[in-house]
């Protein structure tokens, strides 16, 4: 039976225990058109009150890929020239959680905080990689980096 796209899927990572789902959002055009399409990933810890959500962004942009229709996955968010993940993959998930982690947000703050997920892009590709999973392109990373986290 195919799970239901809406709802929040459970992750455990370190012994914390996350919700966690995502949404594509847009503006649209006075001529029907999409355009500022952004796909948005939440995870909020639990039990509910035990801390704020992260929400990982990736708005769509030059040299960038969000979904926005075929050919791409609903999940799929990347680089046209380097690393990419889907979104809905929970090691995808739990890879962005880490470099969120790394470079400063802690799950335990009560501020819901959002951050742009193309700088932790990179890292988080890397380490799924290095988990031996494959990437929606076929491809393989170019290499992580750790980024400030804004405000921090």
């Amino acid at each position: 039976m195919p799970r239901k796209t809406k709802k929040a899927r459970r992750l455990v990572a370190d012994g914390h225990v996350y919700l966690w789902s995502i949404r594509h959002s847009h503006r649209v055009l006075d001529d029907g058109r999409s355009a500022d399409c952004r796909q948005t990933l939440t995870l909020h810890p639990q039990p509910p009150g035990t801390g704020g959500s992260l929400r990982v962004v990736f708005a769509d942009g030059p040299g960038r890929y969000v979904p926005g229709g075929a050919p791409m996955g609903s999940g799929d968010v990347g680089q046209v020239r380097g690393a990419s993940l889907n979104l809905h993959r929970p090691g995808a998930v739990r890879a962005l959680l880490d470099a969120a982690l790394a470079i400063g947000w802690r799950p335990g703050e009560r501020r819901a905080v959002e951050l742009d997920g193309w700088p932790l892009l990179d890292t988080a590709d890397a380490a799924r990689a290095g988990r031996g999973e494959p990437r929606p392109d076929g491809g393989r990373p170019e290499g992580g980096r750790r980024h400030a986290l804004d405000g921090a």
